[in-house]
């Protein structure tokens, strides 16, 4: 299995969209605690659906169990410490069962993208939830795009 990994900060709409359809991404994961936040621009949940949809033809989810808590990301915040957040973020994985709790049905059959805001995966929370991922069901490639 393979697993896509896409951030949207730096990136044109046209940009993001393009990386998306030329790796054949065919369902996005995404794993924000706030997929709605005004300052998502066109990643914004409601019409990010919309633009997959319309656009590639893409499936939009909210993978929330994924997501940090807004308690880990004020703290990441205040203190800039990555890794006492990479800890954290592993840690409320495991808490939650993450990913053994997740239905594999879903990643499969259709080319996964895990989606966050922060441009670089070595700084995001997506790069863990797929090395998580990888680790917990062995046969995932990682790609970060």
């Amino acid at each position: 299995m393979k697993i896509y990994t896409i951030g949207f900060t730096q990136k044109s709409a046209e940009e993001f969209f393009t990386l998306l359809k030329s790796n054949g991404i065919q369902k996005i994961l995404d794993i924000r605690v706030h997929p709605s936040g005004q300052l998502a621009g066109f990643a914004k949940d409601r019409d990010l659906a919309f633009f997959l949809r319309e656009l590639a033809g893409i499936e939009y989810v909210h993978l929330s169990e994924l997501a940090p808590t807004e308690e880990l990301m004020k703290s990441y915040r205040a203190d800039k410490d990555a890794a006492a957040w990479e800890a954290g973020y592993r840690q409320l994985l495991d808490e939650r069962g993450m990913p053994a709790g997740l239905d594999r049905a879903m990643f499969e059959g259709k080319v996964c993208c895990l989606l966050c805001s922060e441009a670089e995966a070595a700084q995001c929370h997506r790069r863990i939830a797929a090395e998580v991922m990888k680790r917990e069901w062995g046969d995932v490639d990682i790609v970060h795009i």
